[in-house]
């Protein structure tokens, strides 16, 4: 059954296919399970539970397991079958999942951080596990001795988490908005550089080894696509969202981003097309169109005799303009407005329908998104929410499909 896609944001209607009744609290991570019908998740309840499809089409735990404390984040790696498990006591506990996904047997645990983990990856390449947590500080661990090989203190709360295998690159988003990046060695590291674009929180990061590209979503609604690669240093804005972007996840068969909120949108974005960046918004003491002074410029509206105007932006060049120059709004999806936004009359005129064209597409996935997983190799995406749900999407060329996995209170 084939969801109703539409490129305006006012259409968004997927279908939903199945449900399981509710589950006892939030899940904060949860990830499909490649080549298998299952998913993994961690909970607020300290639980850790392995989903598998059953016969009947249903979901249901194939491990039901209860940790020591409420369970933040997780990293799981189907090579291994190592599961990686941080928790709100400063602890990071290790499994490894037997090849029937029945079974969950202890392997390690790290005194990783002195609050509450919030992001935990397991690097196979590297034999590292990364870790950040709410005492503003970056880790890595051996995953063959358990030994700390090193640490990085942050300004703030870190929140995203990403790393590049071939240069051993650290991307650290934190709750300042800032994006530090990091040299790793085996035993030290070295800051390489900062971003600072986003005006709330980073809220989840998302790295293209391939485009060399980080996305950067935060608490401001916004998402920002750092060239990385290109050295440029371009910064390119993404306007999809309602509220702040909770999930972060790159196909890159497709070149798409895939974008989870809390107002529940879905956003697929086609990274195919030469966008452009953001102008940097102008100083002016008076309007750049009418030349009419702007309320803090005493000397222009005494030597006028003129009231002083609001000052705006076009969101296309920039301009500082006035409410009357700057009447109308539009689209401009190359510079990743896909909603209307201010623009002073002569963009207005100037932009074509073409260049109002849509290239994203919005859903609704109804419910107010907590984290998402992208499976790549069957193109399955999976959202939690805050309504205690885990929502399963498929893909197909035309459409998104949709199953609901809730866990059941029977266990």
């Amino acid at each position: 059954m084939a969801a109703d896609i539409s490129p305006r944001p006012q259409a968004r209607r997927p279908v939903l296919l199945s449900r399981i009744e509710a589950l006892q609290d939030v899940v904060n991570t949860a990830a499909i399970i490649p080549k298998e019908d299952g998913v993994i998740s961690v909970s607020q309840d300290r639980t850790v539970r392995v989903w598998l499809k059953r016969d009947s089409g249903q979901y249901w735990p194939s491990v039901y397991h209860t940790m020591l404390a409420p369970c933040s984040c997780m990293s799981f790696n189907p090579e291994t079958r190592r599961l990686s498990v941080g928790m709100d006591n400063g602890v990071i506990s290790e499994f490894i999942l037997s090849e029937d996904y029945n079974k969950m047997t202890p392997a390690r645990t790290y005194q990783a951080h002195q609050g509450g983990v919030t992001v935990v990856l397991f690097v196979l390449e590297m034999e590292w596990v990364l870790s950040t947590g709410q005492d503003k500080s970056f880790t890595w661990h051996c995953s063959e001795s358990g030994q700390q090989l090193g640490t990085y203190r942050t300004t703030a709360w870190v929140s995203g988490l990403q790393f590049d295998v071939e240069t051993r690159h650290a991307f650290v988003g934190d709750h300042s908005g800032q994006v530090t990046i990091l040299k790793l060695e085996q035993d030290s590291c070295s800051l390489v550089t900062t971003f600072k674009g986003h005006t709330g929180n980073v809220t989840a990061l998302c790295w293209d080894p391939v485009q060399r590209v980080l996305f950067s979503g935060s608490s401001d609604h916004s998402i920002i696509m750092w060239d990385i690669g290109g050295r440029k240093g371009t910064a390119i804005e993404l306007q999809g969202h309602n509220e702040k972007v909770q999930g972060l996840c790159y196909a890159p068969h497709t070149r798409q981003l895939i974008s989870c909120g809390s107002d529940g949108g879905i956003v697929v974005w086609n990274m195919d097309v030469t966008r452009q960046e953001t102008p940097e918004w102008l100083d002016s003491d008076s309007c750049q169109r009418c030349e009419q002074p702007f309320f803090w410029n005493f000397k222009q509206m005494w030597d006028s005799k003129k009231i002083g105007l609001r000052q705006h932006h076009c969101r296309k060049c920039g301009q500082a303009v006035c409410g009357k120059c700057s009447s109308k709004r539009s689209t401009i999806p190359l510079m990743g407005f896909e909603f209307e936004v201010r623009v002073c009359d002569s963009c207005h005129e100037s932009i074509t329908d073409e260049e109002r064209a849509p290239t994203a597409t919005f859903h609704d996935s109804k419910h107010a998104v907590v984290h998402m997983h992208y499976e790549p190799t069957r193109s399955w995406l999976l959202t939690s929410g805050a309504d205690k749900v885990i929502k399963l999407w498929g893909h197909d060329t035309c459409s998104i499909l949709k199953v609901t996995i809730t866990v059941s209170q029977q266990w």
